[in-house]
């Protein structure tokens, strides 16, 4: 099936970009000494996950139960559950316990640990516990030296549950301005979390797992000494935010949006396609950049970006395409009919509106089509 002939707008993955990106990280955490956990909330498919996990020795984290539950059925059982749990979703955490899978979760508040407790007793289970921990002021998590985090592991190991180490996320990468930054950013993202596992251990905990990472610190991180693992997961499809911080080149990107063009804004320049923010999302993660891409960069139906062509606005199913300067398009260079390719400023946002992949293995050939899992 040629690209022409895909209804759009949809998803399209170039597997060869693919390969690539996830070969460039595995030979690089592999060069620093410690295993990938990969974030398969950027694939949300068991054959890439397949592919991420691939030689690596440790499992895979999750940002929804429905991940968890997908990749399970595919034969994935070590799964991490990267997003604090909510209390009202332990039950379902034990059930999951009693069909065998090895699900972590996470939390960084004593009431937290009170009712993973309470639970504990009232479902007669024994929950495995990563203490979450702040590296940065960004989202969640205690700091290294909070008082809580001693608290907590005693409150949840009285209870049965195991406190199997500490895990953090600096999402302050995404912020970084250059290259020194990042670096400095992974050491400041390491250092905490092995501050935090050492306070565990010293007050009697065994604490074996120090899971850090994003894909920036990933890329740039010079020592991951003490870390047992790192979490990535953009790095598989990459994306213009990635490509602003320097992490990727846009050549890297390996996931486009195909569109129709579907009329002219004559008056100001501008064209319409068929791909709105349902298709593209709303993530406007490089408008603080340096180089801000609209809700996306827009290539030929081929993939070869156009000089300075990014989607300037969205509506929910249009898409308004126009220079990024502000002056007009030649109109005549893009007829109502054909078709373009928009790379993403977040793949992980982008890739979340569609329900699969269509696989390019040539610039103009679609040869399969790949699920992706939905839900929460």
């Amino acid at each position: 099936m040629t690209n022409t002939q895909l209804t759009t707008p949809c998803l399209l993955l170039d597997t060869a970009r693919m390969t690539r990106n996830i070969v460039r990280m595995r030979t690089r955490l592999q060069s620093l000494g410690v295993a990938l956990r990969p974030h398969v909330k950027t694939c949300k498919n068991i054959d890439i996950a397949r592919q991420l996990t691939a030689g690596q020795p440790g499992g895979i984290t999750v940002s929804t139960l429905a991940e968890a539950d997908y990749f399970f059925e595919h034969g994935m059982t070590d799964i991490l559950y990267a997003v604090g749990i909510a209390p009202g979703k332990l039950p379902a955490v034990a059930d999951r316990l009693s069909r065998g899978m090895a699900l972590r979760i996470i939390l960084d508040h004593p009431q937290t640990a009170k009712a993973i407790a309470r639970a504990a007793g009232e479902l007669g289970v024994g929950f495995r516990v990563l203490v979450e921990i702040d590296a940065d002021g960004e989202r969640a998590g205690l700091r290294a030296d909070a008082p809580e985090m001693v608290e907590i592991a005693a409150i949840l190991e009285r209870a049965g549950c195991r406190v199997d180490g500490v895990m953090v996320h600096a999402g302050g990468s995404y912020h970084c301005v250059d290259i020194d930054g990042m670096r400095r950013m992974a050491e400041q993202e390491r250092a905490s979390a092995v501050a935090a596992a050492k306070r565990l251990r010293r007050a009697g905990h065994e604490a074996p797992v120090v899971s850090v990472g994003s894909t920036p610190t990933a890329t740039f991180a010079e020592d991951l000494t003490g870390a047992t693992e790192v979490r990535a997961g953009v790095h598989v499809f990459q994306d213009l935010v990635q490509a602003g911080l320097g992490v990727c080149e846009i050549d890297d990107i390996a996931i486009s949006v195909l569109s129709e063009v579907i009329g002219h804004r004559t008056e100001d320049g501008k064209l319409l396609v068929d791909a709105g923010w349902m298709a593209l999302s709303r993530d406007r993660g490089t408008a603080e950049q340096a180089l801000d891409q609209g809700y996306g960069l827009v290539c030929n139906v081929s993939g070869k970006p156009f000089e300075d062509v990014i989607v300037t606005g969205t509506n929910q199913e249009h898409g308004i395409i126009g220079k990024r300067d502000g002056s007009s398009l030649n109109l005549d260079e893009f007829p109502v009919g054909s078709r373009l390719r928009i790379l993403p400023n977040h793949a992980c946002a982008t890739a979340a509106q569609h329900d699969g992949y269509w696989i390019i293995d040539s610039p103009d050939q679609a040869q399969r089509w790949l699920p992706r899992c939905r839900g929460w």
